[in-house]
């Protein structure tokens, strides 16, 4: 089951998520399997991102390579929102 992911750290910087960003593809994590999509949107000063899984596992994997990565950046601890997919409407 698919699953939506998204991660409010509008009290975070833009500056944590590109460093963010830069660590995860120095890892080879920037296109993690299992991820369908991700956007990140400016909040406040920091940003909001959203993020469609193929899985809950493949979230969760992710998920033990991401936090330590956000933890040495220092970035809030904000907890995501996690819903399962009732539908999915992709462009031709």
């Amino acid at each position: 089951m698919a699953i939506l992911f998204i991660h409010d750290e509008s009290e975070d910087s833009l500056a944590n998520y590109d460093e963010g960003i830069r660590r995860l593809e120095a890892v080879g994590e920037g296109h993690p399997s299992g991820r369908l999509f991700h956007t990140a949107a400016r909040k406040g000063q920091g940003y909001l991102v959203v993020d469609l899984w193929e899985s809950q596992e493949a979230m969760e994997r992710f998920g033990r390579i991401l936090m330590p990565i956000l933890e040495q950046l220092g970035s809030p601890n904000a907890t995501p929102l996690v819903l399962p997919v009732h539908n999915i409407i992709q462009a031709d």
